[in-house]
């Protein structure tokens, strides 16, 4: 695997923190508070998540604009779908299940975590993501969640995984490759979008250059 090495992927991220202006600390203190509720019962061995993903072609799912339009292109049977956060309520509204969801919780209105719990009840494997913006939605959400992988952007620990990634989208990629899919395709994705506003054109920015990093371009 790539980046259970944490020295691989620290270096980039502390980029990341120099460019937001993000404090590392609040990325670890959201990590250690999501540990704590993980528990022998929902914690998702990772031996599933290879399972579902190794030597499979994958879609990996953003919610862009224009994403469910995108969605009624393909078949949608022929791969394991990862779905970024809010791309797997749409997922849901046309009655497929992802098999694999990153999430962070705070992308999303009530309605489409809803939806997301309700996948997570129905068989998909979600990976919530801990990081210093998201303590509310880890307090008030994560114990609705069956099971789950917990994951951080700063140091792993115990049973809180980093695999490379910031956003939930490239987040989704990283996992890909980190599990060995045969292939990866994209669907949702709209890296030049003139409509976001300066941080999330920013954090766009990145997920392309992460993207890149991750060679699914070759």
């Amino acid at each position: 695997m790539i980046y259970t090495d944490f020295t691989a992927w620290e270096p980039i991220y502390e980029r990341i923190l120099e460019d937001f202006g993000f404090d590392r600390t609040g990325d670890e203190e959201a990590a250690q508070f999501l540990s704590q509720k993980l528990t022998e019962k929902n914690t998702v061995n990772l031996s599933e998540l290879k399972d579902a993903v190794s030597g499979k072609p994958v879609l990996v799912c953003g919610n862009a604009p224009g994403f469910r339009n995108e969605l009624s292109k393909i078949d949608l049977s022929a791969f394991v779908i990862i779905a970024a956060d809010g791309a797997a309520a749409v997922l849901m509204d046309v009655d497929r299940v992802p098999e694999v969801i990153c999430t962070d919780l705070d992308g999303n209105s009530e309605a489409d975590i809803e939806k997301e719990i309700l996948a997570c009840s129905r068989g998909s494997i979600v990976l919530i993501h801990a990081h210093g913006d998201n303590m509310d939605k880890l307090e008030k959400y994560v114990s609705r969640f069956r099971r789950f992988i917990a994951t951080t952007q700063a140091r792993p620990f115990d049973s809180v995984y980093n695999f490379g990634g910031f956003s939930d989208g490239d987040r989704c990629v990283f996992v890909a490759k980190e599990f060995g899919a045969k292939s990866v395709r994209l669907a949702g994705f709209y890296f030049e979008d003139p409509l976001v506003n300066p941080i999330k054109k920013k954090k766009l920015n990145w997920a392309k250059e992460l993207i890149g990093m991750s060679g699914i371009w070759g």
